[in-house]
């Protein structure tokens, strides 16, 4: 399976435009077993004419294929993609593309999508993280929590004048913050992966009794997921931790998963999680450790994270209180949170309105490095 979604080598440059297995499947999915039909004719048809964004690209070509109306724009959210995320057709298909970085949108030139239908974004992150143009919030949040992860300030007496350049001296905290150390391990709790979770939450358990970590694990909207973290947080004893050392991040619905989840990482101070779309967050200042790739886009996304160094590979899950850290007494994590949030493009939610509103081709993205993978 991971064989049919591989995403080809970059280089030597070359006609990507040959459509692959996956991409035939998706067609005749859509073609002659009708997905997507009832969205587009029954629901979508009610106001044909509003701009389709489309995180996934079955739906954009659902949309081309069943005639709708409206511009249809796709949101590419990995550091890389695969021929499958294109047209048979490309040369005249209308969906236009929202790339995330400098790499997606020299690939799906590869692939035949017209120059004037790829439009360079950078990554949709949250507004409620980030506060508008000025970046209010997130300058605030990262100031907090590069205290919290340089106790001994050796990034803030190496990198300083960086520092109060990029984010400002105002939003540095004069005291530590009066909350622990807040770890986000953001997988899941079932499938290939489900033992991280559980050996992290066994390996901490003596440091979020004394206080000096506070644990959140995601179960998002999966309450077999909950269900599972809070049985081994009864086993461990540390049900009277709840809220303060501990937290299991859960909701029935998926809009109040999301608002929950970006309220939470904004007190978050090292996300824990797979390669997958979560990669970007980097770019809110948030160091990333990085759980082992599930698929070939994740395996690019890893590179991209290592390339701005916003990002570093989990070591063993069972010592996760000794090395964890050692990397926030070396500095080290505080580094990867400043390279995340001056090297990965920050505003993509905001140049994605610009771009539908048909005011701006490119837009303000900021810094870009993907091209130096």
């Amino acid at each position: 399976f991971d064989k049919i979604k591989e995403i080809p080598q970059f280089y030597p440059r070359r006609d990507l435009s040959r459509p692959n297995l996956q991409l035939y499947q998706t067609y005749y999915m859509i073609q002659h077993q009708g997905v997507g039909k009832h969205l587009f004719r029954e629901v979508l048809s009610k106001n044909p004419r509003l701009p389709l964004i489309a995180t996934f690209f079955l739906p954009a070509f659902a949309a081309e294929i069943y005639g709708y109306e409206g511009d249809i724009y796709c949101t590419v959210c990995d550091a890389d993609v695969s021929r499958t995320w294109v047209p048979k057709n490309p040369a005249r298909s209308r969906i236009k593309y929202l790339a995330p970085n400098k790499r997606v949108a020299e690939r799906l030139k590869l692939y035949g999508v017209k120059e004037e239908n790829i439009f360079f974004t950078g990554f949709p992150l949250p507004k409620e993280n980030i506060g508008g143009h000025s970046m209010a919030l997130l300058k605030k949040d990262l100031g907090e929590r590069l205290v919290m992860l340089d106790p001994q300030k050796l990034t803030r007496h190496k990198f300083g004048h960086i520092i109060n350049y990029h984010i400002g001296k105002k939003f540095l905290p004069v005291r530590k913050p009066k909350r622990p150390l807040t770890l986000t391990f953001a997988v899941g709790g079932a499938g290939a992966q489900s033992d991280i979770g559980i050996h992290i939450l066994q390996s901490l358990r003596q440091k979020i009794l004394s206080k000096e970590i506070k644990l959140n694990v995601v179960a998002g909207t999966r309450k077999e997921v909950h269900d599972q973290y809070s049985d081994l947080i009864h086993d461990l004893k540390l049900k009277k931790m709840l809220g303060t050392g501990v937290a299991v991040l859960y909701e029935k619905t998926k809009n109040d998963y999301f608002a929950s989840f970006n309220d939470a990482l904004r007190t978050t101070d090292i996300l824990w999680t797979k390669p997958s779309e979560l990669s970007f967050y980097t770019a809110l200042g948030l160091p990333i450790i990085m759980a082992p790739s599930i698929g070939s886009q994740e395996d690019f996304n890893r590179i991209w994270l290592k390339t701005v160094a916003g990002g570093i590979s989990q070591n063993d899950p069972r010592y996760t209180d000794e090395w964890l850290f050692e990397w926030v007494n070396s500095g080290w994590l505080a580094r990867a949170a400043l390279n995340g949030f001056m090297e990965a493009p920050i505003m993509g939610t905001y140049n994605i309105e610009r771009v539908i509103a048909g005011r701006d081709h490119e837009g303000d993205i900021g810094k870009d490095t993907t091209l130096a993978v």
